[in-house]
């Protein structure tokens, strides 16, 4: 058999008892669909209110995370910036949405500070704790706090990068151990440029 198949488990999901998963092809392109996304309503950097109605239109990337995280986090939107401008002008036709799974401290000045250091086309979204849970939930998107010896706490959570198409309909993940140039491929596919 010449075809490889990889078995790829979104941790999300899996976390959740959902028990979704994409069987992928060598080529990455999925064999089956996941419903992912819904309905959420948040507050971006600058205090205006999303929802999932404003990011329709165009093809959207969605990562849930936090800012007080010590690697993926950062790496991930470091990465989704370098391919923004790998993309070029192609990359203004991409909603790039970073969703706080740390609302606690995650305010829209937090993730203003968090995110200039990344492209400015990202969107940093929060809300109250109610909310962002109800989003993650929408997401699949699994999250945890984790209490840390000597007081504080960090956050356990799901690493993918969301893909949706212009309708908000779920195409693919890209995996935070995927090759960088894997992530840069699929967004360009999903923009078909």
């Amino acid at each position: 058999m010449n075809r490889r198949w990889l078995l790829l488990a979104a941790p999300a999901a899996l976390a959740a008892g959902a028990g979704a998963t994409w069987l992928m092809t060598d080529r990455g392109a999925p064999q089956g669909t996941v419903k992912l996304g819904g309905p959420f309503s948040l507050v971006d950097q600058n205090g205006a209110t999303v929802t999932d109605r404003d990011l329709r239109g165009k093809p959207t990337a969605v990562f849930f995370g936090f800012t007080y995280c010590p690697e993926i986090c950062p790496t991930t939107m470091a990465h989704m910036t370098q391919w923004m401008q790998a993309l070029g002008p192609a990359a203004d036709r991409l909603n790039v949405v970073f969703v706080t799974v740390d609302p606690e401290r995650d305010t829209p000045e937090q993730l203003k500070l968090f995110l200039s250091s990344f492209d400015p086309r990202i969107r940093g979204l929060t809300g109250s704790p109610d909310a962002v849970a109800k989003a993650a939930k929408a997401y699949r998107a699994y999250y945890r706090k984790v209490p840390l010896e000597g007081g504080g706490y960090t956050m356990d959570h799901s690493t993918p990068i969301y893909l949706f198409d212009a309708k908000g309909r779920f195409v693919e993940p890209i995996g935070y151990n995927f090759p960088p140039e894997r992530g840069l491929a699929q967004l360009k596919k999903l923009l078909k440029v």
